[in-house]
């Protein structure tokens, strides 16, 4: 990573057909250990369809917001809240679509990156990540990151999980701004 470059983008529509590739065909038991139900998955249609109707809202319509991950120019990974409820609160989830790419500190690299985003673009004031409790590594990078711990429970935290422990981890504008001294 020492000569890496990292760069986040807004999704695009070119993107688009990476994040359903990323959702489609990526193993099944990587997909399990993030928490997902694999009988939820929609079809690529209906996905590419879901992605691109929120590229097109503007913020305060949106109910979710993607940023990609860029590693020397090639997008690797994003982030994206949903839901979010604009000028409130979001929650994001963390996706690194390779494994190659995993566990060696992009991840907390990239979340420097994006966070300012999400908290300017959306005008958020708490951001929420809500990880499967068995999914070490989002929970590491978020406790490093500074998010607060709030608790852990059982849930089905999104419309492509099954019912799960999770740990949720809470970050506000305030926090943020105080992290970044800004």
């Amino acid at each position: 990573m020492n000569n890496d470059i990292l760069t986040v983008e807004e999704l695009k529509p070119a993107t688009v057909p990476m994040i359903v590739k990323y959702w489609l065909e990526s193993d099944a038991k990587y997909l399990m250990s993030l928490g997902v139900d694999l009988k939820k998955l929609p079809s690529g249609e209906k996905l590419t369809g879901m992605l691109m109707q929120q590229l097109e809202l503007p913020a305060d319509l949106k109910k979710s917001y993607c940023i990609i991950w860029l590693l020397n120019d090639k997008p690797v990974g994003h982030s994206n809240l949903n839901p979010v409820t604009f000028g409130e609160e979001a929650f994001m989830h963390l996706h690194l679509w390779n494994s190659d790419e995993r566990n060696k500190g992009l991840g907390i690299a990239f979340l420097k990156l994006t966070i300012p985003i999400f908290f300017s673009a959306m005008q958020i004031k708490k951001l929420y990540c809500e990880p499967y409790a068995l999914n070490d590594a989002p929970n590491k990078i978020l406790n490093k990151f500074g998010f607060n711990f709030v608790k852990e429970y059982i849930t089905t935290p999104g419309s492509l999980n099954f019912e799960q422990s999770v740990k949720r981890w809470e970050l506000s504008a305030d926090d943020f701004k105080f992290l970044n001294n800004t």
